[in-house]
């Protein structure tokens, strides 16, 4: 059976995601279609509006063969690692091919950019060493490198899923058998419209929708709209968590979290006390270096208390943790289970917990933002689906 990958997180899956699932199908004539899905925390520093189980559902409803969770040390980060987990995970999965959306106009040769990427890796260090700017974040020193190098690239900055494939492109390129990418122009609403018009929506939209209390069951599946009956999560729901961790956190405590670099523990501590909200509280901390999302994700990690040290031991405990399958799904599964690189969880028990400690503990953490969210991991097993 041939495969193509799908790195997602579905916040909340809408319709544009059904037509990815199904058009990534249709380009790459896979027999099955498997999604590395981002569990509760998610790449721009933000907690899931509902859990990884009902997405997972979702995505099983809406043209999804098999869901594998991308854990929290590779689903809460900048574009770089965050593609560096998802395709470590569809390499892993033997997946002949991947397919992401892009938002560039014209067509461009994302595998040739990975080629290049890893033939002139010494050249774009040392442009990178030319052009850094302690003004300048690590995403604009970047644009700033491929522009001179490798100028057919046109970036506007404006591009946030052609920049993810960029990415994708270079992690992908490093494999010795690289998987072919399949680049599936976006549909609809752009990745930060806010409006909903149409059938196809982008999830910011969604999202603003839900929290300002309006209908969008026409830009999403009846399993989603079902789903976000139950509970809608937002950063709101751990504020005051958030603000406990740092008013009790000393500055040197503060300092061993995860990318707390040139004093930010120092930032947030002074600002932490005339803050009346996290919305209020981001827009204080960030600056031209450091963006809202940059802010966002080591705001996630003060929360969970991630340190550097627990990041680094979660990147040599690599697993696959299925979430969910069709009956396709399964077959597929069952038969690459020989040939797959890390070991196969289908459930979380206290002998798995050692090597999926992170994740089971930020989802605990998780589940305080809602006594409507179940247990996330012990005692559940793989969701076995059929399409509707």
């Amino acid at each position: 059976m041939k495969a193509c990958g799908i790195i997602v997180e579905y916040n909340p899956f809408h319709n544009g995601h059904n037509y990815h699932a199904k058009k990534a199908r249709e380009l790459s004539k896979a027999d099955v279609v498997v999604a590395v899905m981002s569990g509760n925390f998610l790449q721009r520093g933000e907690p899931a509006i509902i859990d990884k189980w009902m997405r997972a559902n979702e995505a099983l409803q809406n043209g999804v063969d098999l869901v594998v969770e991308l854990p929290i040390q590779w689903s809460l980060q900048s574009a770089d690692y965050f593609a560096r987990g998802g395709i470590l995970l569809l390499q892993a999965l033997k997946c002949e091919s991947y397919c992401f959306g892009t938002d560039v106009a014209s067509e461009f040769d994302y595998q040739a950019f990975g080629k290049f990427v890893k033939e002139n890796q010494k050249t774009i260090n040392q442009t990178f060493q030319q052009l850094s700017n302690p003004t300048m974040s690590y995403a604009q020193t970047m644009t700033e490198v491929y522009r001179e190098l490798y100028p057919q690239l046109l970036l506007t900055g404006e591009q946030p899923n052609h920049v993810l494939g960029l990415t994708y492109a270079q992690e992908n390129a490093q494999y010795t058998n690289p998987m072919t990418s399949i680049p599936l122009p976006r549909v609809g609403a752009s990745y930060h419209s806010k409006e909903i018009h149409n059938e196809i929506a982008s999830a910011t939209a969604i999202r603003k929708a839900i929290i300002e209390g309006l209908l969008v069951e026409q830009v999403v599946p009846q399993q989603t709209t079902s789903d976000l009956q139950a509970y809608q999560i937002t950063w709101n729901n751990y504020w005051e968590f958030l603000k406990y961790r740092i008013i009790i956190s000393s500055v040197d405590e503060l300092r061993e979290i995860y990318q707390m670099v040139e004093g930010l523990e120092y930032r947030l501590k002074s600002l932490i006390y005339e803050a009346n909200s996290f919305e209020e509280f981001v827009q204080a901390v960030k600056t031209k270096r450091y963006t809202q999302t940059r802010i966002q994700r080591l705001l996630c990690y003060v929360l969970l208390n991630i340190k550097t040290s627990d990041i680094k031991e979660a990147w040599e405990s690599n697993y696959l943790h299925v979430l969910g399958f069709t009956e396709n799904g399964q077959r597929y599964l069952k038969e690459k289970k020989a040939v797959i690189d890390y070991p196969v969880l289908s459930k979380i028990g206290k002998k798995e917990e050692q090597a999926y400690k992170l994740t089971v503990r930020s989802d605990k953490v998780y589940q305080m933002g809602n006594p409507l969210i179940l247990e996330q991991n012990f005692g559940k097993f793989p969701i076995r689906s059929n399409p509707l």
